[in-house]
C-alpha cells in the first residue's frame, strides 16, 4: 500500500498504521464547559497522567494507532495528544471538523452563515489546518471529522459537508463521520459521493448504533468503511445491547463484508468540565465503557462465534490502513 498518514508527530506510510481503533477521544468536553471552570476547570497534568495510563493500556494489547476524531470545538487538544504519543510511543491521529448541531457550538458559524461567509470560512479552516498546521502548533490533522443529527443532515451540517468535501477533493484526506442514533449512515455517503469524495477515503461512524444489515449495506454497497465503534455504550444515546450488535456484526462478517468494517469505543478517557455522575442503572449498563472493552470481551466472543483471525486482523489492522492508503473494497451497487 501507499500513501502516508498524518500523526500528531508528523506523517507515517499507511502501512505502519498496525492495530488501529478508529474512533476514541483522549480528552471531550461539550460546547460550554469552559463556563463551569470555577468547579470543573481543566487540569491539564491530569489529563497527561490519564491519557498516558491509557495509551500504556492500549499498547499492552497491541495497539499501535488511535484515531481521535474529537471536533474542534469539543476540547481538541493537538499539544497534549502529541506530548502522549511522545511520550509512550502510541502513534495518535487527530482531526479538524465540527460536531453535530445539537451538541456542537453552533452560535459561531451560524451567525457567519447569516452573513452568508460561513461556507468559505469553514473551508478556509480545514484548509489552513490540514496543509499549515492547527493554530501554531504546526501539527497537521489526520482526518476531516464531519457529523449529523437523528434523522437529518441539517442546513448548518451541510455547510460543514461541502466544505469538507472541497478540500478532500483536493488534499484526500481521509472522511469520518458521527452519525446520531443509528441514523443518516446512507444519506451522508450518498451526499459525501454527490460532492466528489473518493468513498475508500471515507468511513462512516457510529453505525452499529443500527441494527438493521440492510441500512449497513445501503453504505457498504459504494465501497466506503463503517464503523463499529461504540461497543460498552448501552442504555444512552439510544444505543443497543453489546450482544446485539455482535449479532449484527457477525451478519455482516457472513455477508462478505469484514473487509470494510473497524471497531472501536467511542471512549472518552478525560472530561473536560466536572465528571459525569451517571444514575446506578446507567452506571451498571456502562460498566465495559473502557478502552481496553474489545480486547477483554467483544473479541473473544467473536473467536467463540467462529470469526476467523484473519477476519478479525482484516477488521483491527488492514482496514484502516487501507482505509489511508485509500484502498477500497468493491462496489456492489
Amino acid at each position: 500500500m501507499t500513501g502516508t498518514v498524518e500523526t500528531v508527530t508528523g506523517p507515517i506510510p499507511a502501512d505502519q498504521l498496525g492495530k488501529t481503533l478508529i474512533h476514541e477521544h483522549f480528552v471531550f468536553g461539550y460546547p460550554g464547559f469552559h463556563g463551569d471552570d470555577s468547579l470543573g476547570g481543566f487540569d491539564e497534568q491530569d489529563a497527561l497522567e490519564t491519557g498516558i495510563t491509557v495509551a500504556l493500556q492500549l499498547l499492552s494489547f497491541g495497539v499501535d494507532t488511535v484515531v481521535d476524531p474529537t471536533p474542534n470545538e469539543c476540547g481538541r487538544n493537538p499539544e497534549l495528544l502529541k506530548e502522549i504519543s511522545e511520550r509512550t510511543g502510541l502513534q495518535i491521529i487527530c482531526a479538524t471538523g465540527y460536531y453535530y448541531e445539537g451538541e456542537g457550538a453552533t452560535p459561531y458559524f451560524k451567525f457567519r452563515q447569516g452573513l452568508g461567509t460561513a461556507e468559505e470560512e469553514i473551508y478556509e479552516m480545514f484548509k489552513k489546518e490540514l496543509t499549515e498546521g492547527i493554530r501554531q502548533t504546526g501539527i497537521k490533522p489526520g482526518i476531516i471529522k464531519l457529523a449529523s443529527s437523528k434523522g437529518e443532515i441539517t442546513p448548518y451540517e451541510q455547510m460543514f459537508f461541502r466544505a469538507a468535501a472541497r478540500v478532500h477533493r483536493e488534499e484526500g484526506t481521509v472522511i469520518l463521520t458521527h452519525t446520531q442514533e443509528g441514523t443518516m449512515g446512507p444519506e451522508q455517503i450518498k451526499l459525501l459521493i454527490e460532492l466528489g469524495c473518493d468513498p475508500k477515503k471515507i468511513v462512516i461512524g457510529h453505525m452499529c448504533g443500527n441494527t438493521d444489515t440492510d441500512y449497513h449495506s445501503a453504505v457498504l454497497k459504494y465501497g466506503a468503511y463503517i464503523a463499529f465503534d461504540r461497543f460498552g455504550i448501552q442504555g444512552m444515546v439510544g444505543a443497543p445491547e453489546d450482544d446485539v450488535r455482535i449479532k449484527t456484526l457477525m451478519d455482516l462478517i457472513e455477508k462478505g463484508y469484514a473487509d470494510q468494517i473497524m471497531m472501536s469505543h467511542d471512549t472518552v478517557n478525560y472530561w473536560m468540565g466536572r465528571p459525569l455522575i451517571l444514575p446506578k442503572q446507567v452506571q451498571e449498563k456502562m460498566k465495559n465503557w473502557h478502552p481496553a472493552h474489545l480486547f477483554e470481551n467483544v473479541i473473544p466472543a467473536l473467536r467463540e462465534k467462529g470469526v476467523q483471525e484473519e477476519q478479525i486482523r482484516t477488521m483491527t489492522e488492514k482496514n484502516p490502513s487501507r482505509l489511508f492508503a485509500g484502498v477500497g473494497a468493491k462496489v456492489r451497487l
